[in-house]
């Protein structure tokens, strides 16, 4: 076997690569946001590498992928592994469950945390079909790793892809909650569908209108951008609507600075039944720790939105009325979020836990927009 060092040249999708003691890392967001905003929660969702991959090029058949993983559980909550999936030539051949690594495991009730070691996890595809081909190996969305080195039966060389990069920006949905594996993300897989080169900048919790992701965006390679927010505003009942609506306007107005002719979607929050007209914050429900099921809930009262509290109807009408004012911008869309996932869907497809999509809803929310998207009449349509 030939053993190969991982560079930054090998991942697509990634911000930038740190070296460590067994690897490599990589980070969905630069160093200097890291630095500037080391917020815990942001720290260890840009660590999970949603939508980040390795490209090579190789004739190799059998690929063994060492690497140290680490996760977050909850006391009382099952939370399903990370996975690696092996597209080749752009079909999805092979998925592999992760089942060692680092724990970290945190109290919702308490807020105490604790950790326990684990070791290295090595994944190996074998009978990869003959002769040269492009190899895609998609990280895990929802565990943090360190990549330690590749083995392969035959040399592999790193890809340039000449694809259009699409940089989209979300929350915990974006990010791939609950979804099973990362190539089905509803980004992955509208972006699979479009034939685009996927940089995800969903965050679990970390979609709040900040400055510095405006500006990540702003300096960022892209030619198809898109953001979609709402849903992190309302449950964490960050913002009241007198500065909800001019933060969207300056993030929108950075991304403009650097992307001033690029198309541009902004997209509203997805139908979540608890925050419709409830404002947040989110929470817990803790009578349903321990059982088959977590559920989140809003605590907040409907009558407060006369003080400006923000529900998912409040955002959607002020984005819908935002753009619409943003008259001299032909690059900018706006994409109401309940046609990827409206309240008519909940019956075949409900939020088991409340707020998130299950795997089979994540899809269809991916084929949604990549529909709206990327057909020939869509803001993202090939020219």
């Amino acid at each position: 076997m030939i053993t190969t060092s991982l560079t930054a040249q090998f991942l697509h999708g990634a911000a930038e690569v740190e070296t460590t003691a067994r690897g490599v890392r990589p980070h969905r967001l630069p160093a200097w946001v890291r630095t500037q905003f080391p917020d815990p929660q942001l720290l260890m969702m840009e660590g999970q590498p949603s939508g980040v991959r390795l490209a090579m090029s190789t004739a190799a058949r059998t690929i063994h992928l060492v690497f140290h993983p680490s996760r977050l559980t909850y006391l009382g909550a099952d939370r399903p592994r990370g996975s690696i999936d092996l597209v080749v030539n752009g079909d999805l051949v092979a998925s592999d469950l992760l089942d060692d690594g680092d724990v970290i495991e945190a109290d919702l009730q308490t807020g105490a945390t604790s950790s326990r070691p684990g070791t290295t996890h090595t994944t190996i595809f074998s009978k990869l079909p003959e002769g040269d081909k492009l190899v895609e190996i998609w990280l895990p969305h929802n565990e943090s790793i360190e990549l330690i080195e590749l083995r392969t039966d035959d040399p592999v060389s790193p890809v340039k892809s000449t694809r259009p990069v699409w940089i989209h920006h979300g929350s915990s949905i974006s990010h791939g909650s609950n979804a099973s594996t990362p190539t089905q993300i509803w980004p992955a897989v509208s972006a699979r569908l479009g034939g685009v080169e996927l940089r995800n900048l969903g965050f679990g919790g970390g979609a709040l209108v900040d400055p510095f992701l405006a500006r990540v965006i702003r300096d960022a390679p892209a030619d198809l951008i898109s953001v979609k927010l709402g849903i992190n505003v309302v449950n964490l009942d960050s913002m009241r609507l007198r500065a909800f609506v001019p933060a969207v306007h300056g993030f929108l107005d950075t991304i403009r600075d650097g992307h001033p002719t690029t198309p541009l979607v902004l997209i509203s929050p997805i139908f979540c039944a608890i925050h419709e007209d409830t404002p947040g914050p989110g929470a817990v429900d803790l009578d349903t720790l321990g059982t088959d099921q977590v559920r989140f809930i809003a605590t907040g009262h409907s009558e407060s939105q006369q003080q400006g509290r923000l529900t998912l109807r409040v955002i959607r009408d002020a984005l819908t009325s935002l753009v619409q004012r943003w008259t001299d911008d032909p690059n900018l869309h706006y994409l109401d979020g309940t046609t990827l996932y409206g309240e008519q869907d909940t019956a075949e497809h409900p939020l088991s836990d409340a707020l998130h999509p299950d795997t089979a809803t994540h899809r269809l929310i991916g084929e949604r927009f990549a529909e709206y998207a990327f057909t020939r009449t869509g803001p993202f349509a090939p020219h």
